[in-house]
């Protein structure tokens, strides 16, 4: 089983509710994890973020040798690993078609599983990162609470102005792997912009056609009025 993933995660590093506990937390977690991991496993790669961490093993003996040192090294220094976190994943793709208790894992607002992608040779599988479920719903509640059809007050430039930064913020970190997977939730939003054009204007609610009509007009005159349009300019299913 090559190319096997140690995900970890961290609790109990630092007091929460302080101003300098973050910068205080990272710099101990440099000296009882970054300096420690690159001395008792040289060539081990790793990425971390404050105390949420991946290590990359070759072997699933490998990945077993390091977590074990791991909790020693984490009990040494008073933290503990994460008991449902810390685990470890094998990276199923294309040319790992081996089998485990655990193919995925997330981290910093990715899901990293095998999935299909589309290369230049066509699709394949790959296990690669997409936006997770827990940042869709997030961000699903948000859009929610914007209650965009009920803006009838309002001009469409007030919309734009309003959500645009926050929709750019999402797809330029959420989008940056697999962007298609936030594609449904930009469906989202042009659904509740065709509710609120129709009840903007009330001509246009008297015929779906007409709205349509009307929709795809101004996506085609003013195709980056909204920033999610260059990605998604269709609506779902209006409701």
């Amino acid at each position: 089983m090559d190319d096997g993933t140690l995900t970890t995660y961290l609790s109990g590093i630092a007091p929460q509710g302080s101003a300098v506990s973050p910068v205080l937390a990272n710099l101990f977690m440099h000296y009882a994890f970054d300096t420690w991991l690159d001395r008792e496993f040289p060539g081990i790669g790793f990425e971390r973020y404050a105390d949420d961490a991946v290590i990359h093993c070759r072997s699933l003996a490998q990945a077993r040798a390091v977590l074990a040192a791991l909790e020693a090294r984490m009990d040494s220094v008073g933290l503990q690993l994460h008991p449902d976190k810390a685990q470890i994943v094998y990276c199923r793709d294309a040319n790992r078609k081996g089998s485990f208790e655990h193919t995925r894992f997330t981290f910093l607002g990715y899901d990293f599983r095998e999935r299909t992608v589309d290369g230049r040779n066509g699709l394949f599988r790959s296990f690669s990162p997409a936006v997770s479920d827990k940042a869709q719903n997030r961000m699903g509640k948000v859009v929610r609470s914007w209650r965009l059809h009920r803006w009838v007050q309002g001009e469409v430039r007030d919309l734009a102005d309003w959500i645009n930064p926050v929709v750019r913020g999402w797809m330029q970190y959420y989008g940056a792997f697999n962007r298609s997977a936030l594609f449904p939730l930009l469906k989202r939003i042009n659904a509740y912009l065709v509710r609120w054009l129709r009840g903007k204007y009330r001509r246009l609610r008297r015929s779906w056609a007409a709205t349509f009509r009307a929709w795809w007009t101004g996506v085609d005159r003013h195709p980056r009025f909204f920033a999610h349009w260059v990605w998604m300019s269709q609506p779902a299913r209006v409701w």
